[in-house]
């Protein structure tokens, strides 16, 4: 579908910032004229920046978050998935995962073929890592051969054939997105809840799929460091889901500690990978099982076992086809970092607290990540932990592993990671739960 085309009255991008500095509600046309003006260029982008900063100081209403979502959705095309269908003809369902991001969150790579084992079709529209936040697409990028840009009639092709895609969206998604996104991250306005949750769900909602599962962090290594922020923003995203007709629920889950044992790019494949052939970290089980759960009751599918196609191999053959379909090799050796240092644990005990933003911050200046889109990211960076909350450490044993080609490195990436680690006698416990709740 093309893009809606605006044709409503016009207004005046000072009277609109004016609305929003004195605590006003903008109309429906005044918010798609602001949308439609951005996006062709005929608001500035320091008016933009400054209704930007309006709204996170004085916040929206529903109705106005709504109709800022729409305008987004409307600025450029929308997928259809209506002509997906099963072997035996009937209509595919679809359903999604998005992910607020976090520190060592891989989920996405054994969630999406776990989800197309039991016939609901997996359009995964994902990104790429900015800050000390992985993205999928970079680690997924490690495997040699595999690519990110598909066009929509091969992404459809893939779903009917194999049933799952990781992919990067293509440039006609809400382009006013990408403009607002841009401008949003150099001046200050990237916490303001109501544009979080519109450029989210405006690519999610223009995506298409029938339902939605939202994984929304908290903690850290998060965007959304309290439980309160976190909840805010996953019930306004689940509420603009449901205006939209897409069936969304939302899980908060903790991300004080990093997911799984690697933080980095190709580690974090080698570990989705251990997860697919029934072993793999404990957290990384659980959350990719329940998040599989989620997404399948959301499609309308019941009776569904995800734990145990993990085990018994049918997600990783789905997993096989899916990079082998985008041309990657899935039996080829990853790269690995030509260094590597390790960081010792400085007592004996229970290790009880392991920060995952130290952990992020430390496989991002190791080259695992990047501080601008254009900068390119090492696919055998990171670091590779020995210990999660809980375990038993002894001093002087191995605590991590720093992974880099770059060996100069290494001096930052430790001071990243000074006060990181809590150790306390034995018999503690650490105070935590994966999953905090679920939001319906």
């Amino acid at each position: 579908m093309s893009a809606h085309v605006y044709t409503g009255p016009a207004f005046d991008a000072v009277d609109i910032i004016r609305i929003k500095r004195d605590r006003g509600t903008l109309s429906a046309d005044q918010v798609a004229w602001t949308i439609d003006a951005y996006t062709r260029g005929a608001i500035a982008d320091e008016q933009m920046a400054a209704l930007n900063m309006a709204i996170l100081l004085n916040g929206m209403d529903r109705a106005e978050i709504a109709q800022w979502t729409t305008a987004m959705i409307n600025s450029g095309e929308r997928m259809d998935f209506a002509s997906l269908r099963t072997p035996a003809g009937a209509p595919m369902a679809t359903t999604d995962k998005h992910s607020t991001g976090g520190v060592g969150d891989k989920i996405t790579l054994p969630l999406a073929p776990l989800v197309a084992v039991f016939g609901v079709a997996v359009p995964q529209l994902s990104g790429r890592g900015l800050g000390h936040t992985g993205g999928t697409l970079d680690k997924l990028e490690a495997i040699p051969g595999w690519r990110a840009d598909l066009s929509n009639e091969e992404m459809m092709r893939q779903l009917s054939e194999v049933g799952a895609v990781i992919c990067a969206a293509g440039a006609g998604l809400a382009p006013a997105d990408k403009k607002l996104y841009a401008l949003r991250d150099v001046t200050g306005t990237v916490e303001a809840i109501p544009l979080i949750a519109s450029s989210i769900m405006s690519k999610k909602i223009a995506e298409g799929t029938g339902a939605l599962v939202l994984d929304v962090k908290v903690g850290s290594g998060a965007f959304m460091k309290s439980i309160e922020m976190a909840r805010e923003l996953a019930e306004t995203m689940v509420a603009l889901g449901k205006d939209a007709g897409v069936n969304t629920v939302a899980l908060l889950t903790d991300m004080s500690t990093p997911l799984g044992l690697t933080a980095g790019n190709a580690i974090e494949v080698e570990e989705s990978v251990e997860v697919l052939a029934g072993g793999g970290p404990e957290d990384v089980v659980e959350l990719t099982v329940r998040l599989a759960e989620e997404m399948l009751q959301a499609a309308g599918v019941r009776d569904a076992d995800p734990a145990a196609a993990l085990k018994d191999g049918r997600a990783m053959d789905v997993w096989r086809r899916m990079i082998s379909a985008q041309g990657g090799d899935p039996d080829a050796a990853l790269p690995a970092a030509r260094e590597s240092e390790v960081v010792y644990a400085p007592a004996d005990g229970v290790l009880v607290g392991l920060d995952a933003l130290s952990v992020g911050v430390a496989a991002w200046r190791l080259g695992a990540g990047r501080a601008r889109k254009e900068d390119v990211v090492q696919a055998g960076a990171g670091v590779r932990m020995h210990a999660k909350p809980g375990d038993l450490v002894r001093a002087g044993e191995p605590l991590m592993t720093l992974l880099s080609d770059s060996p100069e490195r290494f001096a930052r990436a430790k001071e990243a990671l000074e006060g990181a680690v809590t150790i306390a006698p034995e018999g503690s416990r650490p105070a935590s739960r994966l999953i905090i709740d679920r939001i319906s």
